[in-house]
């Protein structure tokens, strides 16, 4: 996985997400918007991070590295079991 720019700044975050509580949205493929980057945090349990474009899969836990969602690339995300994760803004 690629790290942020350097010249980014986090303008926000989501709600913390559950296994029952993830929308829809993020289980399929979508993108954020230009110049948007993201990091999805997982504070409990276990998440895959799909990037659609090199068919890369990165299984996401709280003792790893944040999941780096480049601008505009097509990615999805999918519960490993329980969960709790949140995903930062930056731009």
């Amino acid at each position: 996985m690629r790290s942020l720019p350097p010249s980014l700044s986090p303008y926000r975050c989501t709600p913390v997400f559950t296994a029952d509580t993830v929308p829809k949205g993020l289980r399929r493929n979508h993108k954020t918007a230009a110049g948007v980057w993201a990091l999805i945090h997982v504070t409990e349990g276990a998440l895959l991070y799909r990037i659609a474009a090199t068919g890369e899969e990165h299984r996401l836990v709280p003792s790893g590295p944040p999941g780096v969602i480049e601008a505009e690339a097509l990615h999805s995300v999918d519960p490993l079991g329980p969960v709790r994760f949140y995903v930062e803004f930056w731009r």
